[in-house]
């Protein structure tokens, strides 16, 4: 059974999988509710403290790796932009292109509601982790950051519990004591 928690924490810090599909299956799967959101919420927390901590070595090796991917050619140079110093148009262009649809959807939701909309509203829409970078990049400062995705990763974990804790005791309240992850770690 300790396994089956560890597991939650494991999860709910990784990027990939996050709190917020984490706590639901979680319950669903006959864990208790408060011990998930607990360990959901630490694990999480965890590796988005850690990315805002490191952010700047972050995006230098994020850096180095689409030039890895997509080296630039030497092509007619134009004015610095600023705090970037000399790139080409065709830089530019192919790093405009490159953006992931969940950058450019961070970028969105930061141009339209600001660091509180992208902190509240990322962890839902682009994840807490893809949302405390691009906050990041974005040049919020580190204690607001750290302040807004703690208080938006409360929120969801205790939004989250509260609906798949509910949800299972009113529907199917036999899950609790026979889930899945329950007796998959007997």
């Amino acid at each position: 059974m300790l396994i089956s928690y560890l597991l939650v924490f494991i999860l709910a810090a990784v990027p990939l999988f996050e709190l917020i599909a984490v706590i639901p299956i979680a319950i669903v799967g006959g864990l208790s509710p408060i011990p998930v959101a607990i360990l959901g919420f630490l694990g999480n927390l965890l590796t988005v403290l850690l990315l805002i901590l490191f952010v700047d070595k972050i995006k230098v090796w994020m850096k180095a790796r689409k030039q890895k991917k997509n080296p630039v050619r030497e092509v007619e140079r134009m004015e610095p932009l600023e705090g970037e110093g000399i790139i080409s148009q065709e830089s530019a262009e192919i790093h405009a292109a490159e953006e992931s649809k969940k950058e450019k959807r961070a970028r969105t939701i930061f141009d339209k509601y600001g660091l509180p909309g992208l902190t509240i509203l990322g962890p839902l829409l682009v994840g807490s982790h893809i949302s405390a970078f691009m906050s990041m990049s974005f040049g919020s400062s580190r204690k607001l950051v750290t302040g807004w995705m703690i208080t938006s990763l409360l929120v969801w974990t205790i939004v989250f519990t509260a609906l798949a804790g509910s949800g299972i005791s009113f529907f199917a309240p036999e899950i609790q004591e026979n889930g899945f992850l329950v007796r998959m770690f007997k």
